[in-house]
């Protein structure tokens, strides 16, 4: 047997109404815990073979964001 409730004027089972109510629960859960996107990383690896390579890559790569942000800025 199935109990009915009047909602809105219509007769909605009990079945129904525990299936929304699970429904709801669940996704909301799912919803909030799936977490974010992942975030790129800014840059790829820098595969230098000495430290001394590898700084002057950073450094340029330093200058060239710092110059690319000048032209941004006059535009």
């Amino acid at each position: 047997m199935v109990q009915y409730y009047t909602i809105a004027g219509k007769q909605v089972g009990s079945h129904y109404l525990a299936i929304a109510t699970l429904t709801g629960l669940f996704g909301g859960i799912y919803a909030s815990t799936r977490g974010g996107a992942q975030k790129a990383t800014a840059t790829p690896p820098i595969n230098a073979s000495s430290s001394d390579e590898a700084d002057f890559i950073k450094k340029f790569l330093e200058n060239a964001d710092a110059d690319e942000k000048k032209k941004e800025a006059a535009h």
